[in-house]
């Protein structure tokens, strides 16, 4: 089929002057349309209609055609069929040609997709009967109208919105004629289909808040985190990740987890982000599928091939605690966990990259009691070595005759209750969404080296420090530099080292005060905002 496309660009606008040069997103207004049309799969004759000879010079600069048009038919009274029908008289005689289809594309649709007017234009070719597809939107709502000086409704009865009879309203983004419809007053066939447009395509301005509402969209990046979660390396990864989304408002959001964090998949999912599970074998081209503008990836070390493969894509990468030879190729790394030997560009690491969640940036601190009455014992979401049992263990009997509560969290992937069932007087709590309560109640607390330990910072309540693996040994910030008492490995530890430990800071009141006020010292409720800040300035160099 020979199919021609009609841009419309009058040069005197007035909701908004001079609109179609108007730089949207620093580009002009027309640009869109005809790099809309540029990219069809089609082979598209298109030809801009204007009486302005700069609208005509611009969109020549983008590598269409262009038709005077009278000025007869360039006022805010003139109507679009005279001006598309002229237009099309003038391509045939350039083009020496007769044309099928007749598409007018306005301006004022600059989100439309080129896949979008492809579908639109395969509906037009399926079916002879179909004489016009005209871009529309969905409309349905409980609307009125006037009569004379009443307001009556447009509908029978009210219903939710999903009951009503589906109302739609056109938008300029396309309108397909064949060429047996056309006239100089008319476009539209007898037979008539809707091409529903939504996820923004169908916005057309006319108003100065359409146009911010197009650069909002236009400016808007798609952004995948690139996650590992189960009950081996447990779900950090998944709650940092899920706070830095958190911040991230103007942009849309994707997660994909590897096929080995099923753990990770279930609680992303719970907290409604769109998440897919990894189903190549190489877990690129499930990104290649997503096609994001940017990856975010917290998933222990990188490789440099998988970095690499990721740049090669023109995707910008952000990498958290990352100690792998892709680090070294990434746009950003943020690493409060971890020190780093070299010093590397666009690498960030210390507490002061650390990101709070919400209920600790507003909890209050630890104020130090003279007596230890409360114990917390918390090992991250899946403690995979019990150290809950071991610590119960060595601190239970002492406990109980001194009067000392002993409250056990236990996160999403623990699966040692059973293990606990001998011990009558623990107060258990399961997967709870405010624990930086129990972490102000506690006068002591058992942690491992991971995150917790930054929460427990941020509140100040003294701790003792048992590190789940070598890579946990590694965590500089569970340390006695930042207040904490690190016993190195668990599972090397006996009950009599862990209980001589707890008896020590039991009986020093002064060694307690201590830690809280090396804990105080660092403000780690800054990490999340810098943190947000680096994203948000390597989205906009994108």
């Amino acid at each position: 089929m020979n199919i021609l496309v009609v841009i419309p660009a009058r040069g005197g606008s007035k909701g908004i002057p001079r609109k179609n040069l108007r730089l949207l997103n620093g580009k002009p207004l027309i640009y869109y349309s005809i790099n809309t049309a540029l990219n069809s799969k089609y082979n598209l004759d298109i030809y801009v209609s204007s009486e302005d000879d700069e609208i005509l010079n611009t969109a020549i600069q983008f590598n269409v055609k262009v038709h005077k048009r009278d000025t007869s038919i360039a006022d805010d009274k003139s109507t679009l069929d005279p001006v598309i029908y002229s237009a099309y008289q003038y391509a045939k005689n350039e083009e020496h040609k007769d044309y099928d289809l007749i598409i007018t594309m306005q301006p004022t649709s600059p989100l439309l997709k080129s896949k979008s007017l492809d579908k639109a234009i395969e509906k037009a070719m399926s079916d002879k009967k179909i004489e016009t597809v005209i871009a529309a939107k969905d409309d349905t709502h409980l609307s009125w109208r006037k009569e004379n000086k009443n307001f009556l409704p447009n509908y029978k009865e009210r219903v939710n919105r999903q009951f009503l009879t589906p109302t739609f309203t056109e938008t300029g983004a396309f309108f397909i004629t064949k060429k047996e419809i056309i006239t100089k007053n008319n476009r539209i066939g007898k037979n008539v289909e809707l091409y529903i447009l939504s996820n923004g395509e169908e916005i057309d301005i006319d108003t100065y808040e359409d146009w911010n509402l197009c650069e909002y969209h236009l400016k808007r990046k798609h952004i995948l985190f690139v996650v590992t979660g189960n009950n081996i390396v447990g779900l950090g990864h998944v709650y940092n990740t899920l706070l830095v989304a958190n911040d991230i408002l103007n942009h849309q959001i994707t997660f994909l987890v590897d096929k080995n964090s099923k753990m990770a998949y279930e609680k992303i999912s719970s907290k409604n982000y769109p998440v897919f599970i990894q189903k190549f074998i190489n877990i690129i081209d499930d990104i290649k599928e997503i096609n994001p503008d940017l990856v975010i990836n917290d998933q222990l070390d990188t490789s440099l091939d998988y970095v690499q493969q990721l740049n090669k894509l023109n995707i910008k990468t952000v990498n958290f605690e990352d100690l792998g030879e892709g680090s070294k190729s990434a746009d950003l790394v943020i690493n409060a966990i971890y020190p780093e030997k070299q010093v590397l560009k666009n690498h960030y690491f210390g507490h002061n990259y650390f990101i709070l969640r919400d209920e600790f940036l507003y909890s209050n601190q630890k104020i130090i009691e003279k007596d230890v009455k409360n114990i917390l014992i918390t090992f991250g979401g899946v403690d995979p070595n019990n150290y809950t049992k071991k610590v119960i263990d060595s601190i239970y009997d002492y406990c109980t005759d001194n009067n000392i509560n002993i409250t056990v969290i236990a996160g999403f992937g623990y699966e040692g209750y059973n293990s606990l069932t001998k011990y009558k007087n623990l107060d258990i709590k399961k997967n709870v969404s405010n624990i930086s309560k129990y972490m102000i109640d506690a006068d002591l607390i058992f942690t491992s080296a991971g995150r917790t330990t930054y929460e427990i910072a941020s509140i100040g309540t003294p701790s003792i420090v048992l590190a789940q693996n070598e890579r946990e040994l590694t965590h500089f910030f569970a340390s006695s530099e930042f207040g904490f008492l690190n016993l190195g490995l668990g599972y090397n530890l006996t009950s009599n080292d862990i209980y001589s430990n707890l008896l020590d800071l039991i009986n020093s009141y002064e060694s307690r005060l201590y830690m809280n006020e090396l804990m105080k010292k660092n403000d780690l409720k800054i990490g999340r905002r810098e943190v947000n800040k680096l994203i948000q300035n390597l989205l906009e160099k994108i």
